[in-house]
């Protein structure tokens, strides 16, 4: 091997290792302002190995409101928060009161493209202010994944599903809204916090 081959493949080597390293440092480095301020990840939806739905902890007993579906499946509100960051967040159970397994409908998703490539989920619900005229629709983190319960496809029978749903918070004025999601009845639901 000549002297000169050795020391191009040397200078090369030393390149490509200082390119990583850069590339590396600009991908790590956040650019700072508004857009960095992003849900915490225990509110979006799950995407590790366990096929369960993610949800939310903190459900009251009593239900706020119970809708009901088509095919025997029941929705209950068990809480309605609104949290410190400006969000809203819905807890409650999705139950299949039917004699037999029901597919969940692939309405509950909503109509936009964005949300119904990321699977089945709730993404189609709405928070209406009537009051303020508004209607506030489901939130989706940086990647378009809405910030609800996701990755369920079936209910057998008598089987409940905890769900949450995270919206943008009506103004503090605002305590009551109109709970929508396709397929289901409208309720209204009291926001507390």
């Amino acid at each position: 091997m000549s002297m000169r081959f050795t020391t191009k493949a040397r200078g090369g080597m030393v390149a490509l290792t200082v390119a990583a390293g850069l590339a590396l440092g600009v991908a790590g480095c956040g650019g700072g302002g508004e857009d960095d301020k992003k849900p915490e990840r225990s509110a979006s939806a799950s995407r590790g190995s366990d096929p369960r739905p993610s949800t939310q902890e903190g459900d009251s007993e009593q239900p706020l409101a119970e809708l009901k579906g088509a095919d025997g499946l029941l929705l209950q509100i068990t809480s309605a928060a609104r949290d410190s960051g400006g969000f809203v967040t819905v807890n409650g159970n999705l139950k299949n009161d039917g004699a037999k397994s029901v597919v969940v409908p692939a309405a509950l998703s909503g109509n936009e493209t964005e949300i119904v490539r990321n699977g089945r989920s709730l993404g189609g619900a709405t928070l209406v202010d009537s009051k303020g005229k508004k209607r506030y629709y489901v939130l989706r983190d940086t990647d378009g994944r809405p910030l609800t319960t996701t990755g369920f496809s079936m209910i057998k029978s008598g089987e409940t599903v905890a769900v949450f749903m995270q919206f943008p918070a009506p103004p503090t004025d605002t305590t009551e809204v109109t709970f929508q999601l396709p397929t289901f009845a409208s309720a209204p639901i009291q926001i507390s916090g």
